[in-house]
């Protein structure tokens, strides 16, 4: 789990315009006044002696509101109305053991439906008395929940301060009616007035204790940046008018309280108090603990955090002393560190040494285009913005020009007139020679791996050989030549280089001539480069993919003679893979199928299998023609796709440069989905996102079930994908910062009404959306506070993409450019049970994931007799693998939720919060770990209270489940790797022991993918046993040194005393700055 920013684009969604409105409005009001932000403990004590109403959720399911206060002494809680008498309907502060939030409590936990419909953010549980009982509350909205949690935890942190016993000091000016008493300041708003005292005398000349507004104004801009200027000015304006001023001078208390209140975000405060044990300010051992178990760093070290410490505290009196307040805090959780994307995706972090078809790779469409694709004249500078933002397969399209020199443009042939606009008189053509001279100049300024130019030329012979003489000439040793080519290039044995082999190297995709012409040049056939080519697709109405709102239905005519081009020998020698249509992906699934089909059988009467071509090849196809194969055959085309690359260009349709939905062809498969770099929108996103997670090198690895042999899958599964068990991702919407106001909204104010739009894009399975509700509080900082959840089976294939929109929308198709200062705080966690989030609109259920529910380790049956008999061994083990890894799971969250955290809490948490349970007034502990066969156990020392002794009895059974786990897990997991291997010498006999069956056609067929998706199972299953037994090795090491350091060790327990406990402790090694395990995972 991780706290995140995201920085984004702020648009208007042209899709809301065209749907009419689209998504429904809701209007969020938030129960805090929005002209006063919570900035100190003081405000929330403030705030709770003036009361709420909250409502009091009982065990029978029963709710009541009631109206909560804090006397002005702070002692105790009171609340009514109430049928008990005055004195009975409290709490005093002083029996509070500690305060939860989310909903933690059996009370919340065993309530079923009424818990689902109450919001988690906005619940909380007061634990008290000796017994740990439990008074469960939930606030109108998060925030109000906020300052409730942070203000007990205060008193609970500050005793001294319940029943008047504070002392008064910065921070305080919490004062009651009638003379109440004043909160004392906490040390980190102490180094924080000392910091802004230390600011404003730098910008006192005078020393005279005030400044000019316009002075104020800029430091203040200075010290926060993204702060408005005109919201400081507002802000200094109401405190003259309050004071009744005459002057504009401003003073070091006008100062402070204007900065306190502009540039104190609440959201990123109550976090801070949570982690700080309310001293609003954290040391290393703090800070480190945020690292491990929120932003998943678990290699953070105390010195790593001295560093981050040195980097983001502004004070130097706080650097000095070794704390991190509130402002530097805020400046850690902005910077690229904190950033949704893990730092290591920045950089190359994949494989690059596998075949160039196992990767995506970042492609653009006739990107030299302006304007529209017809009439639209060429420009370099398309060129070059899409050579920077990664692409790495180009477009260019050449045509014959004046003076023997070929031109970069579109030539459409004579069955389309050429049209010239005036307004293109004054722009000179521009020669493929110097296009040719700009693309080397960027080709490798931003990815170091090969770039494919993809050539498109309608060109006399002797253009062409021009065109060979400029690209030897102007790519020199860059330019990749094929030389001795195999006969047998194209057949199974032999696969494309590697992006690392190729690396530097510019690769020429276009026409070549048949490897035994001879002559300087020879005849090759053009496919049609649009949707009008016919083929399978002749006769066929069809709409656009993702157009069909629009209405636009096309009929494809009937296959016309293919257009005829004289290649010249000069050009094809330097083509590395060779363009084809959609006649080879037929090809290769017919030649499929008869090698599937036994010899001679009756269904393949001496039909002739298209030979393969002696050459790499890439095969083009048209966007209605991919969406209908990836529609009707996504099993055969991502087969085809394995071997060999296939790319996908936009429909002609789209005359105005829009573009297609990669993610309904990456699904199926294919490597190169031709955009329209030009045109920014929702795909362009989608786009950038995909290609972001391998350091934008423009090559990311496909998923392991499109590269392996063997495997199943179907890029329409509604389903589980075998083998592995479906993810939960949990995404909290905390706020917004430094909204601008966009083009396009209402007239009405300086401010806009802005809700989030979550959208989940993968397999169908996976397909969402969800939104925020809007938050109408006039204010460019807005607080969202709501959380998501959805179930991802195939993570791989999942992007998920935040829009951020106005309510206030009156409709342009306004993008806005790149806002420094605008970003997105959210929370992430993903896990493998579910529960705590609104489920998506499938109507996820929240329950927990029990032993039903297996689909995606259940066995098919094949229909032949000798490979199922192989496959039913592998029943048992598969079953004990996942008794074993959902045993430890549901042992872990079961302990988690006896010490009141979330199932996505780290052990390390629940070990401290179990010692505070453990250690008596007097500071003896209470229970002591002690080795138990190198398994950290621990064993009380004294009598303790019955819920203390449930949650050691929840870690007694954590641990032995995940005993059972680590000593089973290599004996199980080679009894299904084996049944694995012996499936596997079944492949290449599958036909034939399937005619000895009598499957034959469509029978077969099904036998085939019933054994693909049995190995597919086996496999996953083994890694995800492996990766277990591995977390469960690491819970251990944890579990010890939180141990260790909590004072929970006996003196003659030493973690490192033992030959045994070594072995159990030493966890896998960690890879990565992040944590991959299930509650650190990215997607």
């Amino acid at each position: 789990m991780t706290y995140c920013f995201v920085l984004f684009f702020f648009a208007q969604d042209p899709m809301v315009q065209k749907m009419g409105g689209g998504r429904k409005k809701t209007v969020s009001f938030s129960s805090m006044p929005s002209e006063k932000k919570v900035s100190s403990a003081s405000d929330c004590l403030a705030f709770m002696q003036g009361g709420c109403e909250l409502k009091k959720i009982r065990p029978n399911s029963r709710v009541y509101c009631r109206f909560y206060t804090l006397d002005p002494d702070l002692s105790c809680l009171r609340w009514e109305p109430s049928k008990k008498d005055g004195e009975r309907a409290r709490l005093d502060v002083s029996s509070i053991r500690e305060v939860r939030t989310g909903k933690s409590t059996e009370t919340f936990l065993h309530n079923g439906p009424l818990s689902e419909h109450l919001a988690e953010e906005a619940a909380f549980s007061v634990i008290h008395g000796d017994e740990y009982q439990s008074l469960d509350l939930v606030a109108l909205s998060a925030d109000v929940a906020n300052i409730w949690v942070t203000g007990l935890r205060y008193l609970l942190a500050h005793p001294s301060a319940i029943g008047g016993g504070g002392s008064s000091g910065f921070g305080g000016g919490v004062l009651c009616e009638g003379g109440g008493v004043a909160v004392e300041g906490s040390l980190g708003s102490k180094i924080r007035c000392e910091w802004l005292t230390t600011e404003f005398a730098l910008v006192d000349e005078d020393g005279h204790g005030i400044v000019t507004e316009d002075v104020a104004v800029s430091t203040i801009c200075k010290l926060c940046p993204g702060t408005r200027e005109a919201k400081v000015r507002l802000r200094f304006k109401e405190i003259q008018r309050s004071k009744e001023k005459l002057t504009s001078h401003v003073t070091l208390e006008e100062f402070q309280e204007a900065y306190c209140e502009l540039c104190t975000r609440p959201d990123v405060y109550f976090l801070l108090v949570q982690l700080s044990k309310d001293r609003e300010c954290l040391d290393p051992q703090d800070l480190r603990l945020f690292l491990e178990t929120e932003q998943g760093l678990s290699l953070a070290t105390t010195e790593g955090c001295w560093e981050l410490l040195r980097r983001y505290e502004p004070s130097e009196q706080g650097k000095e002393r070794g704390l991190l307040g509130l402002d530097g805090f805020a400046r850690y959780l902005q910077s690229p560190e904190c950033q949704l994307l893990d730092p290591d995706h920045h950089g190359v972090c994949q494989d690059m040494n596998l075949p160039l078809s196992h990767y995506y790779i970042s492609t653009s469409y006739r990107s030299y285009l302006l304007d529209d694709q017809v009439h639209g004249r060429a420009d370099l500078g398309g060129l070059i913005k899409s050579l920077q933002s990664g692409c790495r397969c180009l477009e260019l399209g050449v045509t014959d020009g004046p003076e023997g020199e070929p031109l970069l443009g579109v030539d459409y042939g004579s069955d389309v007139p050429k049209h010239h606009h005036h307004h293109h008189h004054h722009c000179a053509p521009v020669t493929i020679r110097s296009a040719l001279e700009v693309v080397n100049k960027y080709a490798f300024l931003t990815s170091p791996y090969p770039l494919l130019i993809y050539l498109c030329h309608r060109c006399s012979p002797a253009q062409q050989q021009t065109m060979a003489n400029h690209l030897k000439k102007v790519f020199g040793s860059r330019l990749y030549i094929p030389e001795d080519v195999p006969v047998n290039l194209g057949g199974r044995g032999t696969a494309l280089p590697s992006p690392e082999q190729l690396k530097g190297r510019v690769v020429i995709v276009g026409k070549k001539l048949p490897a035994d012409h001879q002559g300087s040049d020879g005849e090759v056939s053009e496919e049609d480069e649009e949707i009008g080519g016919g083929g399978p697709l002749a006769g066929r109405r069809m709409t656009i993919p993702g157009e069909e709102d629009l209405g636009v239905v096309l009929v494809v005519p009937p296959p016309s003679q293919p257009r005829k081009l004289r290649l010249h020998r000069d050009l094809s020698d330097l083509v590395a893979i060779a363009r084809t249509g959609s006649r080879s992906f037929y090809a290769h699934r017919t030649r499929d199928k008869q090698q599937q089909s036994p010899p001679g059988s009756p269904s393949t009467p001496g039909t002739p299998v298209p030979p393969e071509p002696p050459y790499f090849t890439l095969c083009s196809l048209g966007e209605g023609e991919a969406g209908r194969l990836t529609s009707e055959s996504p099993e055969d085309l991502v087969m085809f796709t394995k071997r060999t690359l296939t790319r996908v260009r936009p429909s002609s349709v789209r005359l105005d440069s829009s573009n297609p939905n990669p993610q309904g062809y990456w699904k199926g498969g294919v490597q190169l989905v031709a955009l329209n770099q030009q045109t920014p929108g929702a795909m362009l996103d989608l786009h950038r996102g995909r290609f972001l997670q391998n350091g934008g090198s423009g090559y990311v690895l496909r998923p392991a079930v499109m590269r392996d042999e063997v495997s199943y899958f179907s890029a329409h599964t509604q389903g589980c994908v075998p083998g592995v068990p479906p993810q939960t991702l949990r995404i909290k919407v905390i706020s917004a910062h430094n909204l601008p106001k966009p083009q396009g909204s209402g007239a009405k104010g300086e401010f806009i009404d802005p809700y989030v739009v979550l959208e989940l894009h993968g397999v169908p399975a996976d397909c969402a959306e969800q939104r925020t509700r809007t938050a109408a509080q006039n204010q460019d900082d807005p607080l969202f506070d709501e959380t998501f959840e959805f179930q991802v089976n195939m993570p791989e294939l999942a992007l998920l993409r935040f829009v951020v929109l106005d309510d206030d929308y009156i409709g342009d198709d306004f993008i806005g450019d790149p806002l420094p200062h605008a970003s997105l705080f959210v929370h992430v966690v993903i896990t493998n049970r579910r529960g705590g989030g609104k489920a998506h609109r499938r109507g996820l259920s929240v329950r927990r994931v029990g032993r039903r529910g297996r689909g995606y380790v259940t066995l098919r049956n094949t229909g032949i007799k000798v490979v199922d008999e192989t496959f039913k061994v592998a029943g048992g083990p598969l079953k004990e693998a996942a008794d074993l890894r959902e045993d430890a799971q549901s042992t872990t969250a079961s302990f988690k939720e006896q010490c009141g955290l979330p199932t996505v809490a780290k052990l390390k948490q629940c070990i401290q919060s179990l010692a505070t349970r453990l250690q008596s007034p007097e500071g003896s502990i209470g229970a002591a770990m002690v080795l138990k066969d190198g398994y950290p156990c621990l064993e009380p020392l004294v009598n303790l209270s019955e819920p203390t002794r449930k949650v050691l009895a929840a870690y007694d059974t954590m641990i032995a489940s995940q005993k059972q786990l680590i000593e089973n897990a290599d004996y199980v997991q080679e009894r299904i790797d084996q049944v694995q291997r012996e499936g596997m010498d079944f492949h290449e006999e599958l036909s034939r022991l399937g005619e000895k069956e009598g499957l034959k056609g469509r029978k077969l067929g099904k036998s085939v993918e019933s054994f693909t998706w049995n190995i597919t199972v086996l496999k996953g299953q083994s890694d995800l046993l492996r990766g277990a037994k591995m977390e469960s090795l690491d819970a251990l090491r944890q579990l010890a040194l939180a141990c260790e350091a909590c004072g929970l060790t006996s003196s003659s327990s030493n973690i490192n005393s033992s030959s045994s406990a070594e072995i159990h402790y030493s966890s896998h090694p960690q890879s990565g700055r992040r944590s991959s395990t299930h509650s650190n995972g990215r997607i």
